[in-house]
């Protein structure tokens, strides 16, 4: 495994962590919601360095689109 599949691992366990704790979500639900996210996407894809940013920066990420629907900052 690569440094940065390793740092994306990271990041997906600590914000199903943040969602079932913060949120209180399921886990199940957790996993669900941001697997299957557009936040999810950009985090795989290698060209938005995305992997490089803090886990909390993420999550931020993530519930903007939760809240409108899509990432709303401009660098993505």
């Amino acid at each position: 495994m690569s440094l940065q599949q390793q740092l994306m691992e990271y990041i997906i366990q600590d914000i199903i962590e943040m969602l079932t704790v913060q949120q209180e979500m399921e886990y199940d639900e957790a996993m669900n919601k941001f697997y299957n996210s557009e936040v999810f996407e950009k985090l795989q894809d290698e060209e938005t360095g995305l992997y490089k940013e803090s886990s909390a920066y993420v999550y931020d990420l993530f519930k903007d689109e939760m809240n409108f629907g899509h990432i709303i900052q401009a660098e993505i």
